[in-house]
């Protein structure tokens, strides 16, 4: 392995990539268990990155060395496992994969994919600033390996444009999970030692005060900056130090993005306002919502522009396995039938030939509360109808005790179906009203800013008229009083007698005449 190291950024999504720029070959082929080692690409935050093959399946991988002096410090070693396990648990098609763990001789790694391209950040060197829709285009991939990382109590807390890569195909990855944190962990210990505590440029105001209150919505703020810098080239906040930039950020002031692009539009500018607000509680709360919003902007490209045979089959967005390891169910056009209507098919047929009668305690149009007697196929209708209240309680025959209708199986599905109608219904309504909010709010700066332009216009040019008009009043007042301040000043240095003096000789019948008359 050789000794040289290489300098650049200290993550490793950035090392991953830069297969290129750093030619460094091993003096002899060494070999990590499945894994041959390479070229090296990079120094990672806790070892080295060298490209390598794995040799049963024949692939390119990056190989993530832990350096010695990392594994000697007490809980570094369980840190680096921990990651390792975090990644592989993770398999999104727009995040990086991790594709085995193990230790050699003391030497442990982790293999992770190989990504053939640069990150954003280079792009972003070059470009300056990309066109809203690869924008978009790069933060729903984002998002959706965020949401699907999310699902399995992961926190990035690192998201930047360093750590976001793209294929040659235009593929988005999102790198270096290796700063995730498992929410339900109760160890923390190993997050006490300042490793890993994010990038101050795009870090959110409550991890830089205590990097343990991470969460979903501090990912969702640093991808609102990257966001804001994909769209304008530029930061929201800034300062010379860390600590006037986390000041900054806790004041809350920047300039929106449409002041910098006025291609953002103002849905878009909105979007990006509420992923970076300094309180979390106004952020979105998930990136399912986040997601949505983007979406209806209809702003996306559906392939990179500045990729170059980049397509819309590499650009599509595919919903990662949950948890359980099972695919989540996908929007797709209606069909026949779904898994719902089946079941309650099955529950129409059983309600169909339950002839017994049901008495259903619900409160009717006038908000009374009353009992009325049913039968099993009228309840299924009301319910479907929305006619019947789902909190409405029933009992089969006149015997029993009253029962939420939801428990028994005949009325089961309609009451799922039911809570979740009104349940996505609440929410729409919400962010209908959450933007009529933002809407009323923007239109209040925009009257303010308005009235204060003219305010301070028109204060600008009647200050600048009362001081010409200053300048003129000294002028003036200066003009009067100067033959005065002139004709004290020569009484007090007698120059008056000496003028009087020189006046005479030059007429001399100005002079009075002496008297002859003595004084008395």
């Amino acid at each position: 392995m050789p000794d040289k190291k290489t300098t650049g950024d200290d993550e490793m999504g950035e090392t991953i990539v830069n297969a290129e720029s750093n030619s460094d070959e091993p003096k002899k082929k060494l070999t990590l268990g499945d894994f041959e080692v390479g070229k090296k690409l990079g120094q990672g935050g806790m070892g080295e990155v060298f490209l390598a093959t794995q040799l049963s399946l024949d692939r390119p991988v990056a190989l993530k060395l832990l350096s010695k002096e990392m594994a000697k410090k007490p809980g570094f070693v369980e840190r680096f496992i921990r990651e390792a396990r975090s990644m592989a648990k993770l398999d999104h098609p727009n995040a990086v994969k991790a594709y085995a763990a193990d230790s050699v001789n003391g030497q442990h790694y982790v293999a992770i994919e190989f990504i053939d391209g640069p990150s954003m950040q280079k792009w972003m060197d070059k470009l300056g600033k990309l066109p809203i829709g690869d924008a978009v285009h790069i933060v729903l991939r984002c998002a959706d390996a965020l949401r699907a990382a999310h699902d399995f109590n992961m926190i990035h807390r690192d998201i930047k444009p360093d750590n976001i890569l793209v294929t040659k195909k235009g593929i988005v990855k999102v790198a270096d999970f290796g700063l995730a944190k498992v929410i339900d962990d109760e160890d923390m210990s190993m997050t006490q030692s300042g490793t890993g505590l994010g990038t101050p440029l795009y870090m959110a105001p409550e991890q830089a005060r205590d990097a343990k209150s991470a969460d979903r919505r501090t990912d969702i703020y640093a991808l609102g900056i990257t966001l804001y810098y994909f769209v304008t080239g530029k930061l929201p906040f800034g300062g010379d130090t860390v600590v006037k930039l986390i000041m900054a950020k806790e004041a809350g002031k920047y300039d929106n993005a449409r002041k910098h692009n006025r291609e953002v539009t103002e849905k878009l500018d909105m979007i990006i306002d509420k992923m970076i607000q300094r309180d979390k509680t106004h952020r979105y709360s998930n990136c399912e919502e986040l997601i949505r919003d983007l979406d209806n902007l209809g702003l996306e490209h559906q392939s990179l522009s500045f990729i170059t045979g980049a397509d819309g089959v590499a650009a599509k967005r595919t919903v990662a396995a949950g948890p359980d390891g099972k695919q989540p169910k996908v929007k797709l056009p209606p069909v026949a039938m779904t898994s719902a209507d089946i079941a309650m098919e099955a529950t129409e047929k059983l309600a169909a030939k339950d002839s017994a009668s049901w008495y259903v305690k619900h409160t009717n149009a006038k908000g009374q509360q009353v009992i009325s007697k049913m039968q099993a196929a009228q309840i299924q209708q009301m319910v479907k109808a929305e006619l019947l209240d789902i909190k409405a309680t029933a009992k089969r025959g006149e015997k029993g005790e009253f029962a939420p209708l939801g428990s028994y199986p005949e009325f089961e599905a309609y009451v799922k179906k039911r809570v979740t109608k009104e349940s996505a219904q609440k929410r729409a309504g919400n962010m209908k009203e959450m933007y009529a909010q933002i809407e009323k709010e923007q239109k209040k700066r925009k009257i303010f800013r308005w009235i204060r332009d003219k305010v301070e216009g028109a204060l600008g040019g009647v200050g600048f008229i009362v001081y010409i008009a200053v300048i003129c009043g000294v002028i003036y007042g200066a003009y009067l009083v100067f033959p005065f301040v002139m004709k004290f000043a020569a009484t007090q240095m007698g120059l008056d007698k000496v003028g009087e003096t020189s006046k005479a000789r030059e007429n001399p019948a100005a002079i009075p005449p002496k008297s002859d008359t003595p004084n008395p």
